[in-house]
């Protein structure tokens, strides 16, 4: 039996859709920083797990091209300003984030110098209350409040991300824990990618109704927004990731985790 885990989020629904029914499949979901736990325990085969991960811990492998990622701007995680970016000091940093709280630091427009401090709150505490400047939110959360009236002013980490690099991001990627062989239920994820590509739409509507905000916001995020296939751009964003993170001790430099081959429609 393959244990198999998710984001709990909207956005990971295009890569698992289904997966729950697969034979010889355990599937439950976690918040990011859950799921870099079990891979590390081994309570978990198989995650969609922040890419950081790839990078700190040796013996990974990943499924090749499939991913969570952003060609630019991407409404599920946002940096939330109270105050001008130049006068932020600290930024609370959602406690479920891996990846993107790498990335704020990575692409805080300021020299080093001059960057804020990054606190990681509590689990459990709503970094919106928090005493800093400004606050990270990852999620279904971060889309529920990014769309709704007089939202602050947002600072988006993968626009920020592209702009430096010309590079789209990936957030998370299918992690394969050290030392199993995930050949035999790689077609298991080729299906669940091509169930969840067909019903971006269907998704797209169905969350907008849960969260009583507009279908094509939600819509425009899953279509336009999000990328799921990233192909031959997934390595080079990946390894772009790695150097700069390294560069702030957030990631080892030495390690190449290797990519799995997958052929999905493309």
């Amino acid at each position: 039996m393959l244990r198999v885990a998710s984001v709990p989020y909207l956005v990971g629904r295009p890569l698992d859709f289904g997966l729950e029914e697969e034979r010889d499949i355990r599937f439950s979901t976690a918040p990011p920083s859950e799921l870099v736990v079990g891979l590390r325990s081994g309570e978990l085969d198989v995650a969609l797990a922040s890419s950081i991960e790839l990078f700190r811990q040796p013996g990974y492998t990943y499924l090749d091209g499939l991913c969570v990622g952003g060609e630019r701007f991407v409404s599920s995680v946002q940096i939330f300003l109270k105050k001008p970016v130049e006068a932020v000091q600290r930024v609370d940093l959602d406690p479920a984030s891996r990846t993107s709280a790498t990335l704020a630091r990575i692409v805080w427009p300021a020299p080093p110098s001059r960057k804020p401090h990054f606190y990681e709150v509590e689990p459990g505490v709503d970094p919106r209350r928090g005493p800093g400047d400004a606050w990270l939110r990852i999620g279904d959360a971060c889309m529920r409040e990014y769309l709704v009236p007089d939202v602050p002013q947002v600072l988006n980490p993968s626009e920020e991300w592209r702009e430096m690099t010309g590079l789209p991001f990936a957030f998370a990627l299918w992690i394969v824990r050290p030392g199993l062989d995930i050949a035999p239920w790689i077609p298991a994820f080729t299906r669940a990618f091509t169930r969840g590509q067909s019903r971006l739409d269907e998704l797209a509507r169905n969350a907008a109704r849960a969260w009583g905000v507009p279908h094509e916001a939600t819509r425009r995020y899953l279509l336009e927004e999000c990328a799921y296939d990233l192909g031959e751009r997934l390595t080079p964003s990946l390894l772009a990731f790695r150097k700069e993170a390294a560069k702030l001790d957030l990631a080892r430099l030495d390690l190449d985790p290797q990519p799995i081959p997958v052929a999905v429609p493309r």
